[in-house]
């Protein structure tokens, strides 16, 4: 009985929390999820507990076990313990937190499940990874979203040699201001990089306040330069090669027509 009463107890928690608790706190949802978990470790222990002691099964009688697990978590299980402790670390620490948008490794995404053993990272292709707790902790984790929304989108862009680079740069800029999700501070900045095999390079470099539609917006970026790049008479160089003859002796030119070449193609096959 008492270990249903755990079970069902432990089981609808979070709900409970949010509709009675949560709605008079100012908690964000990293919080909420953080301390909703860390509410159900406590009642699972509780009940654990309460549950041997209705049994009759006392600490003397369990200490075997005791010893017999601390053996156990030393030949075997010291990743499971590693990663359940770096699991209540993070929920109190909160390196990461549900929603935050992450990169561990070459995994990116957003983090939507916080477990004991492991935490779930959505990536942008809706394909969820399980990282180990661990991971989070003793190795590099870079979190988008920790403090601070503000991302920039770096625009790289080729115009052609002989354009003018002054209205190019006045250009780029005029398209990050006049577009209504580009932030104003930090300003956008458009820089001359440099001389390229077949154009001039140039880098646009914008602001935007969140992730939200990160896409949508560099689409809309790139758009934009290419509407108003072909409305101000500026072209956007393409890769070019140069082919030079070896002049110091003739060239020996062949012209075949169409029509020869399938009549030979034709009397190959009938051979």
């Amino acid at each position: 009985m008492a270990a249903a009463i755990t079970f069902i107890a432990a089981r609808n928690l979070p709900g409970v929390l949010e509709i009675s608790l949560f709605r008079y706190l100012p908690f964000d949802a990293g919080g909420r999820y953080a301390f909703s978990k860390i509410c159900q470790y406590v009642v699972s222990l509780v009940g654990i507990i309460i549950t041997f002691n209705y049994i009759g099964i006392s600490w003397s009688s369990v200490q075997w076990l005791a010893a017999a697990l601390s053996v156990g978590i030393g030949f075997g299980l010291q990743e499971i313990v590693a990663n359940f402790i770096s699991g209540l670390i993070i929920l109190f620490e909160r390196p990461i937190r549900v929603g935050d948008l992450v990169t561990v490794g070459n995994v990116d995404g957003a983090v939507t499940k916080i477990q004991i053993r492991a935490t779930t990272i959505t990536n942008w292709d809706r394909k969820e990874y399980l990282v180990p707790n661990k991971e989070f902790i003793t190795g590099h984790l870079m979190n988008w979203t920790l403090s601070n929304p503000i991302n920039r989108v770096v625009v790289t862009v080729g115009i052609a040699y002989g354009s003018d680079t002054q209205k190019a740069r006045e250009t780029l800029l005029k398209v990050a201001h006049d577009l209504p999700f580009v932030l104003e501070d930090p300003a956008p900045l458009a820089t001359f990089e440099g001389f390229g095999d077949n154009a001039l390079n140039f880098v646009l470099r914008a602001y935007l306040a969140n992730f939200d539609n990160w896409v949508n917006n560099k689409t809309e970026i790139y758009m934009a330069i290419d509407n108003v790049f072909r409305e101000a008479g500026i072209t956007i160089a393409f890769p070019q090669r140069d082919i030079h003859f070896d002049t110091d002796r003739p060239l020996q030119v062949n012209i075949t027509s169409e029509k020869h070449e399938t009549s030979r193609m034709g009397d190959t096959q009938q051979a």
